[in-house]
């Protein structure tokens, strides 16, 4: 089973181009791969996206030799870590209209790219897609963080956690986010038992129909982008 992590869900089969590349190499990559968009780099840093709308003016046989340095990049900021979760991926691709999402370590180096089907891939392969359960995304502060008691109030509601994965909440270095899979469908009364105590619930997935509304839009998002 996959995990939920970004570096985790690289798909190795999709290659970058360099700045050094032409023009003609990115067209013709992008029809091999059949993807709308491709990473481009300068040796290991990561400068954006080219895009098939990028090539549109080059069409002529006397530009395909342009190198992709001389072109305006655009999604240099479209890009996640590689400890982000599946959610992060999620929310980037649906808010920039992408098909595949970069991911660079620590250093700020390139290391590969997720696609939106991979990533929905790793998801379904979870419970929640079987109709077993249910993923919870929590946020709070570090000091905050307790396992043993998230489990107690979960378990109060008659479930059981299945799996749980924290990472650093990239909006407030103060804040975690804790992503849970649990093994009920029904996350009513569990979300308003952990409100009660102070956590904030900033996703939940457990079937289309029982999404919170905000999520709903979300979920309805990719699976129309995907048309699914």
């Amino acid at each position: 089973m996959h995990t939920m992590i970004a570096e985790d869900l690289l798909n190795q089969m999709i290659p970058p181009l360099k700045v050094s590349d032409t023009v003609g190499k990115a067209a013709k990559w992008l029809e091999e791969f059949h993807v709308g968009q491709l990473p481009v780099l300068d040796n290991r840093r990561y400068r954006g996206l080219v895009t098939e709308s990028d090539l549109l003016d080059f069409e002529q046989d006397d530009k395909r030799d342009q190198l992709l340095e001389s072109l305006a990049l655009g999604y240099a900021n479209v890009h996640v870590q590689q400890d982000q979760h599946f959610y992060s991926i999620m929310e980037m691709a649906i808010q920039n209209k992408v098909q595949l999402v970069p991911v660079l370590n620590e250093a700020q180096e390139y290391m590969g790219v997720v696609t939106v089907n991979d990533t929905l891939a790793a998801f379904g392969q979870q419970p929640v897609a079987a109709g077993q359960g249910a993923v919870l995304v929590l946020s709070m502060e570090e000091r905050d963080y307790s396992l043993t008691t998230i489990s107690r109030y979960i378990e109060e509601n008659n479930a059981k956690i299945l799996s749980a994965h924290v990472a650093q909440d990239e909006l407030d270095p103060y804040r975690i986010r804790l992503t849970l899979k649990v093994n009920t469908p029904n996350l009513t009364r569990i979300a308003a038992t952990l409100e009660r105590f102070g956590y904030t619930i900033t996703a939940q997935f457990n079937g289309i129909g029982e999404l919170g509304e905000d999520e709903q839009e979300r979920y309805n998002a990719l699976l129309k982008y995907l048309s699914l």
